[in-house]
């Protein structure tokens, strides 16, 4: 008898929890920009003349966007504290969880934040939609820790 492969099924995107620093937890609707791209530099050897030699250079992350349903304005006062000259880096956390919500799965976790950008909500009188502010933080690094 054949033994029993064990299965490792992906991870679900819809449950997940954003940190930062000594903000309270957000419940956050959307976390996007979870990325890392490295430059290739291309080299051209001499009397190597059917390929180029790639190199690495540098690694780059990508702005985290944060969206959620407005509740408070401490993510508009974090960035407005920007404009008129006051910087304050956050350190932060974006925890994936198992469908339940009780087991941590995956963990990111950025340094050095700070909000580029703040996006109101569209309004409308017609309809009847949650007002969703999104926050747009760049950030000096990105680890997986899970």
């Amino acid at each position: 008898m054949a033994a029993t492969a064990s299965r490792a099924d992906p991870f679900l995107a819809f449950r997940f929890e954003v940190r930062l620093d000594d903000l309270p937890v957000g419940g956050f609707s959307d976390c996007g920009g979870l990325a890392v791209e490295t430059e290739f530099f291309d080299y051209p050897a001499g009397g190597v003349n059917d390929h180029l030699l790639r190199f690495p250079g540098r690694s780059r992350q990508a702005n985290l966007v944060l969206k959620r349903g407005i509740v408070d304005r401490l993510l508009w006062d974090w960035h407005a504290d920007l404009v008129r000259g006051v910087v304050r880096f956050r350190n932060g956390t974006v925890v994936v969880r198992d469908p339940s919500g009780t087991v941590a799965q995956l963990r990111f976790e950025f340094r050095r934040a700070l909000p580029v950008k703040w996006t109101g909500p569209e309004l409308s009188a017609g309809g009847g939609q949650v007002a969703v502010e999104s926050l747009e933080i760049a950030h000096h690094g990105l680890d997986r820790r899970a």
